[in-house]
C-alpha cells in the first residue's frame, strides 16, 4: 500500500455513513410525472457527476411515499444497481425536487456535510470507480449490484479537513479550465460537421466545380449526348451479361447438364430518363446536369436471407452484415460465414465499387447509410438487410456515395424509407427510385477529387480534436492522482489531522437517531 501523506488516514465508507435512505420497489408508470404528480427516479437519473431529474417514473396514485425520501438540495445520491460502467455512480443534487423520491436502487448516502465534496471527488475518480466496480456483483453483460456490506468495506483516503477543502477547490478550478477547453473542442467538432454538409451541398448544386465547368465549357457534353452514353452503357452491360451466360450455358451442356441450368440475366428495366422527386423536396443542379432514377444508372439487387437450412449447405462464404456497414466506412474486424449455393455465390458476390445501403434501422437517421465495397475480401457476399447497387460505367460510385451523404441525398433517402404504417425501411424498388444527379464522368471525377481532399483534411482535424479530448481526460486523471497522493496543493502542518476528524464523525454517529430509514443494498 502507498504511504499516506502526513496527517492523512484511511477509513472505510461504513465508518463515515450516518445512514442510508431508500425508497420502495414499486411497479410505476413508465413516464415522467406531470406537474401535479409524484414520481421515483430511475437508475438512468444518476451518472458520474450528472443528475437528470427527467429520468423518472410516475408513482401509482394510491401510493404515499415517505416524506424523508423526497429528493432535496445537497443529497448525496448513489446508484447501487446499474451497468458495470455506471454502478456506484454518485452525484450531489443542486436543488429541491419535492415531487421526486428515492427508489430502491438510487439511494441517499447520509454523510457528514463537510465530507461530501471530498467523497464526491474521490468516488468519481478512476481510482474510486474501480473500487466500487470491484465490489459489485452480477452478470458482466447486464445489471450489477453493490451490497450494503460491500459498499461499507470500500476504503477511502482521508486528508485533514482544511486540506480537503484546498484540494477540492484546486480540482474544481483546474477542471473548469479543462471543461472550457473541451467545450471549445466540441464546438470545433460541430463546426466541422457543418462544414462537411456545406461542402457536399455545394458539390451537388454545382458550385464546387463552377470554375472547372467554365474552363472546360467546350468539352462539356450536351444533355442528349449524355443520355445516349448512359443508354449505350446499359446496353453494353446487358450484352456482356448475356455473353457470359451463353458461355456458362455451353459449359453446362458440355458437362452433361448434370447441375442446375445457368439462369439467364434479366433485361434491365426500361430507361425512364427522369426521376420522381418526392413532394416538398428539390434536387437543385446546374442546367447542364441531369437528375435520373438510380434504375437508369445501374442494377439494384438484394442479398442472402439467413435461415437454418443454410447450415446444411456444403459451400460456405464470407458475408457482410449491417454491423459491417456505416456511413462511408466499413468495419471488417468481424466477418462471419454463411452457407450458399454456387448459383447464389455467383449472383450475390460483391464487386469493388458496389454501393451497400442499410435496409432498415430503429433510427431514421441510420436508415440508408451507405458505403462502398473496397474489394479487400475476395468472393464475399452480403445479407438481405444490405441492398447492393452496382453502377453502370457512367456513374462513379464515389460520386453517388457522396450525394447520398449530402443534405439533399439524406432527405431523399428518408423520404423513400417512410411509409404510412410508421415503419421506416428501404427496399430494392425504393433504391431504384432514388433520384441522383448525373453529369459527365469527367466532372464527376473532378468533384470526387475535390471532395476527397477536403473531407480528408476535415477528418484529420477531427482526429486531432479527438486526440485533444483524450488528452483532457488523461489530464483529469493525472490531476486526481496527484490529489490523492498529497501533491496537488501544499500541506499545512498546522491542519488538524484527519484522525481527529474521524473521531468527531464517530462521536456524531453514536448520537445519530436509530430511526434513520435504512434498506439493505442487496
Amino acid at each position: 500500500m502507498t504511504e499516506l501523506p502526513s496527517g492523512w488516514t484511511t477509513a472505510e465508507i461504513g465508518e463515515l455513513l450516518l445512514g442510508i435512505t431508500a425508497g420502495k420497489n414499486l411497479k410505476c408508470e413508465e413516464r415522467p410525472p406531470l406537474a401535479h404528480e409524484r414520481g421515483v427516479i430511475k437508475v438512468s437519473a444518476v451518472t458520474w457527476g450528472t443528475f437528470d431529474a427527467s429520468q423518472s417514473k410516475t408513482f401509482p396514485r394510491s401510493f404515499e411515499p415517505a416524506p424523508d425520501t423526497a429528493i432535496k438540495a445537497g443529497d448525496f445520491l448513489f446508484s447501487r444497481a446499474n451497468t458495470l460502467e455506471l454502478v456506484g455512480a454518485v452525484v450531489m443534487v443542486k436543488k429541491d425536487h419535492p415531487n421526486l423520491f428515492l427508489s430502491d436502487k438510487v439511494l441517499r448516502l447520509d454523510l457528514p456535510t463537510e465530507l461530501k465534496p471530498w467523497l464526491l471527488v474521490y468516488l468519481r475518480s478512476l481510482e474510486g470507480r474501480r473500487k466500487l466496480g470491484a465490489v459489485s456483483s452480477g452478470n458482466q453483460m447486464s445489471m450489477r449490484n453493490i451490497g450494503q456490506s460491500s459498499l461499507k468495506s470500500v476504503s477511502i483516503p482521508i486528508p485533514p479537513l482544511n486540506e480537503q477543502c484546498r484540494i477540492v477547490e484546486k480540482i474544481e478550478a483546474m477542471f473548469d479550465e479543462i471543461d472550457k477547453g473541451v467545450e471549445g473542442l466540441q464546438t470545433a467538432r460541430t463546426t466541422l460537421g457543418l462544414y462537411r454538409q456545406s461542402l457536399l451541398k455545394s458539390a451537388f448544386e454545382g458550385r464546387l466545380t463552377a470554375d472547372w465547368r467554365a474552363r472546360n465549357a467546350d468539352k462539356l457534353e450536351a444533355r442528349d449526348t449524355l443520355i445516349a452514353r448512359i443508354q449505350k452503357e446499359r446496353d453494353t452491360r446487358y450484352k456482356a451479361a448475356l455473353d457470359a451466360w451463353q458461355d456458362a450455358l455451353a459449359e453446362w451442356r458440355a458437362a452433361g447438364e448434370k447441375v442446375k441450368k445457368p439462369a439467364k440475366p434479366k433485361r434491365p428495366k426500361d430507361f425512364v430518363g427522369s426521376a420522381k422527386i418526392p413532394s416538398g423536396l428539390t434536387v437543385p443542379v446546374p442546367e447542364e446536369w441531369l437528375t435520373l432514377a438510380m434504375s437508369d444508372l445501374g442494377q439494384t439487387t438484394g442479398g442472402l436471407t439467413k435461415n437454418q437450412k443454410r447450415n446444411a449447405l456444403h459451400l460456405k462464404a464470407k458475408y457482410l452484415r449491417v454491423a459491417n456497414v456505416y456511413s462511408n466506412r466499413l468495419e471488417l474486424d468481424e466477418i462471419m460465414e454463411i452457407g450458399v449455393t454456387e448459383e447464389e455465390l455467383v449472383k450475390t458476390s460483391l464487386v469493388t465499387g458496389d454501393l451497400l445501403f442499410v435496409e432498415g434501422n430503429g433510427s431514421i437517421e441510420q436508415i440508408g447509410r451507405v458505403a462502398i465495397w473496397n474489394g479487400s475480401i475476395p468472393k464475399i457476399t452480403h445479407q438481405n438487410h444490405l441492398i447492393r447497387f452496382s453502377a453502370d460505367g457512367i456513374l462513379l460510385s464515389r460520386f453517388a456515395l457522396y450525394f447520398m451523404m449530402s443534405p439533399v441525398g439524406r432527405k431523399l433517402i428518408e423520404a423513400q424509407a417512410s411509409s404510412t404504417s410508421g415503419l421506416h425501411t428501404l427496399s430494392i424498388s425504393k433504391i431504384e427510385g432514388l433520384p441522383v444527379p448525373i453529369c459527365s464522368p469527367a466532372e464527376q471525377a473532378e468533384i470526387v477529387r475535390r471532395l476527397d481532399a477536403r473531407l480528408e483534411a476535415a477528418d484529420g482535424l477531427e482526429a486531432e480534436i479527438d486526440a485533444a479530448v483524450t488528452r483532457a481526460i488523461a489530464l483529469r486523471q493525472s490531476i486526481l492522482k496527484k490529489a490523492f497522493s498529497g501533491y496537488l496543493v501544499p500541506q499545512d502542518p498546522d491542519d488538524e489531522p484527519a484522525a481527529a476528524l474521524l473521531d468527531r464523525i464517530k462521536a456524531e454517529r453514536m448520537k445519530s437517531p436509530k430511526t434513520t430509514r435504512r434498506k439493505a443494498l442487496a
